[in-house]
């Protein structure tokens, strides 16, 4: 399963340069490790996309609420 995801800055050049290997998520999908994220640069003030899309896949989920808040995942990414 893909999932696309739009993605600001200053997170997506984190992820693009490969600095954050991992993503906080509103558990809104039915996310599961092997899952890819295509990340899409996103510039919310002018409503576009960037060009750049980064790819990742899911290798860790982390949904205990004693450490995320409750709805939502932290998911590793490499």
């Amino acid at each position: 399963m893909v999932h696309g995801l739009k993605l600001v800055q200053p997170h997506f050049e984190a992820v693009w340069e490969r600095r954050k290997p991992f993503e906080v998520r509103k558990n809104d999908r039915d996310y599961n490790v092997g899952d890819e994220l295509a990340l899409n640069e996103y510039d919310p003030e002018a409503q576009s996309y960037g060009e750049r899309t980064a790819i990742r896949t899911i290798t860790y989920i982390l949904d205990d609420t004693d450490y995320v808040k409750e709805g939502y995942v932290i998911l590793g990414i490499a």
